[in-house]
């Protein structure tokens, strides 16, 4: 069995700063770490249960299978900040059949980027006994 210590996403972004600028300044990700020299060096940001690296450099465009889901506490003020940010918004809140109200973004490389609140009636949050 393998026992995790920490994980983490690990993005190669086609240009490293404006991904940094993204994730960094207009998300407001804190960093956790960074690591390296150059336009190529790596920055490690929180994500709640786990991470997200962004490192190195990627001649292809990102895989179409990568996707980040980022579950957030009020939806709309995430969508409030975000578009204040001049974050493009490629699909406002919506509550969806399974409960759960999503927005979405993407990254500048068009890695998507779903941001999740789950609300308080939701199953997830039901936890018998407790």
């Amino acid at each position: 069995m393998v026992h995790v210590l920490s994980s983490r996403t690990l993005l190669q972004p086609t240009d490293p700063e404006r991904s940094r600028r993204f994730y960094g300044e207009q998300l407001g990700l804190p960093v956790y770490r960074e690591f390296g020299t150059g336009p190529e060096r790596g920055t490690v940001y929180f994500l709640g249960g786990g991470f997200l690296e962004v490192s190195g450099r990627s001649d292809a465009p990102r895989s179409p299978a990568l996707r980040l889901w980022l579950q957030v506490p009020d939806v709309a003020a995430a969508h409030a900040e975000l578009r204040d940010a001049d974050v493009e918004i490629v699909r406002p809140p919506v509550r969806e059949p399974w409960g759960l109200i999503e927005m979405w973004i993407a990254d500048p490389d068009g890695t998507p980027v779903v941001l999740v609140e789950v609300p308080a009636d939701h199953p997830l949050r039901y936890r018998p006994g407790i």
